[in-house]
């Protein structure tokens, strides 16, 4: 395999082990990076701003597979959008993206931007692929941990969650950015839905510490989107990890010497 493949995002939480996998499989890896970064080990680092459109041509010149991992609280539509319209003219064979799970339910504008970021992907001209992934296993403990630093904790009711492994989807992102232009494929998703009392216990729990909880309900049409669990797979088109939120903490707690 010796495809120029580029990566956006490719420093995130994410491409930080996509990159690698490519480098595995014999491709030739570039970065696109809001930062300067030397290259080395097989990977050349440009630089550019896909919100702001620069350094997107020069990033995508001569790759004949975009994989776009870039996100961001917000302008997600306006990156993709710029993305897709470069990778469209410079003749890309392929654009594989990752979206969330809701993206096309949840009225939320990080929800929102993804679901025009997938309009600007199909809407390129270029075969694309996409996958709708749950929440990574290694940002859902960042909020757990603020939240556990709280002499009382706000858990919100009805609020449920599928955390999935982020090593996991880096498998899958590969293979699908190694495969044929399939459309949407089916979900990606932890193999168990928490609701978020539970993921705090268990990490509580792991750490050996104890919290007062006080259930809040979360207003509006949001709220009751969450309880609805308009932010989960659908389980008709879904494909589970296997590594578990318990399986996940206690590795974190080990590693950090609790």
């Amino acid at each position: 395999m010796t495809s120029l493949i580029l990566v956006t995002g490719g420093t995130g939480t994410l491409g930080r082990l996509v990159v690698p996998l490519l480098r595995e499989a014999g491709c030739k890896v570039r970065v696109l990076s809001r930062r300067d970064r030397a290259s080395g080990d097989g990977v050349e680092y440009v630089t550019g701003d896909l919100v702001q459109g620069t350094g997107v041509e020069a990033a995508v010149d001569g790759a004949e597979i975009v994989v776009h991992l870039a996100g961001g609280a917000k302008g997600d539509d306006v990156a993709t959008e710029n993305l897709a319209r470069v990778a469209s003219r410079a003749g890309a064979r392929h654009l594989v993206y990752i979206s969330v799970i809701g993206a096309d339910r949840m009225p939320l504008g990080y929800f929102r931007a993804k679901l025009g970021a997938e309009r600007a992907v199909v809407a390129s001209g270029v075969p694309w692929t996409m996958v709708r992934v749950a929440q990574f296993q290694d940002l859902v403990v960042k909020v757990v941990e603020m939240m556990a630093r709280l002499p009382v904790l706000p858990v919100p009711g009805g609020l449920r969650f599928e955390p999935v492994d982020v090593r996991e989807v880096a498998a899958r992102m590969v293979e699908l950015a190694l495969g044929e232009p399939a459309g949407l494929v089916p979900d990606l998703a932890g193999p168990k839905v928490y609701g978020l009392a539970e993921l705090v216990r268990v990490y509580l729990g792991a750490r050996g510490k104890r919290r007062l909880r006080m259930p809040v309900r979360v207003p509006g049409k949001v709220g009751r989107a969450y309880r609805a669990g308009e932010n989960l797979a659908s389980e008709g088109d879904v494909v589970r990890g296997v590594r578990t939120w318990e399986e996940f903490v206690a590795r974190r707690v080990r590693d950090s010497g609790r």
